[in-house]
């Protein structure tokens, strides 16, 4: 029990170690951060030119697109600022350095993770929650629905936090295979920017009890649109997501046990 109390302080610790190290070349990680949130909104900028052409995507309009797009980017940004380093388990593995690590009085997961920890991606956040404020103004919120946003936002940080883990765990044995992980945590993201409508039932039905990525913004967005899912899947979907991140997480917390117990060293 410990050792699970003290992790938080001990991935503080080791962040605010690389974020003293950004800032110490503040132009650079100005520009770095001001760069990642222009790149970022530049994908929501090609939705709105593709409205000025059409008036629905999937029988939904471009704020009601643009919820979608700020819930899943943010939820992707706070995962990928918190856990996205893990994406390198295999440059660790390579390099022998998780060797290193496996020595030091600190859990393996939180060394990996809070290992260059960048502060810069603070910049996909921003534009992300600038685009979801611009999205919620017509929203007729109400405390129901102000909560299911700030859950949908928290579970979303779960579910993408248990992809990143999971899906870098493969990398244990394959070495280096960043590039199948990032086919689920991006790839996710960008196929829930957009409204599901436009894809096959077959698609959503994966992506809803597959690869459950539709709980990240997809029913909870639909409760607060005050919308019917158009694929008849029940309402109370809209409340499921904290479960589904919790499930996820105890998947992701199992795969990384057994990927720390199949590492044998580089030097074996």
């Amino acid at each position: 029990m410990g050792i699970v109390r003290d992790a938080p302080r001990q991935y503080a610790w080791i962040a605010l170690m690389w974020i003293r190290a950004a800032l110490a070349y503040p132009a650079s990680f100005w520009i770095m951060t001001v760069s990642s949130a222009i790149i970022t909104g530049l994908d929501f900028v090609g939705i709105a030119i593709m409205f000025a052409t059409v008036d629905t995507l999937g029988a939904f309009g471009l704020r009601e697109i643009a919820l979608l797009y700020g819930a899943s980017g943010f939820a992707l940004g706070l995962a990928d600022m918190a856990i996205g380093s893990v994406e390198q388990i295999g440059q660790h593995v390579r390099t022998g350095s998780l060797d290193t690590m496996m020595t030091r009085p600190v859990p393996l997961l939180v060394q990996v993770c809070a290992d260059k920890f960048a502060l810069r991606r603070l910049g996909r956040i921003s534009q992300s929650v600038i685009v979801f404020a611009w999205a919620g103004l017509p929203v007729d919120w109400t405390p129901a629905r102000a909560a299911v946003a700030l859950m949908m936002v928290v579970a979303g940080f779960g579910i993408f936090f248990s992809f990143f883990v999971a899906f870098s765990c493969i990398q244990f044995w394959t070495a280096d295979a960043s590039e199948f992980a990032n086919a689920f945590t991006y790839g996710g993201n960008t196929m829930t920017q957009y409204p599901l409508t436009i894809f096959p039932r077959d698609v959503v039905v994966s992506l809803t009890f597959l690869l459950p990525v539709a709980f990240v913004n997809w029913y909870p967005c639909l409760f607060i649109l005050g919308r019917e899912d158009p694929f008849g899947m029940p309402s109370w979907f809209a409340f499921l997501s904290p479960v589904v991140a919790v499930g996820l997480l105890a998947v992701s917390a199992l795969a990384w046990r057994t990927g720390v117990r199949h590492y044998t060293s580089t030097g074996s």
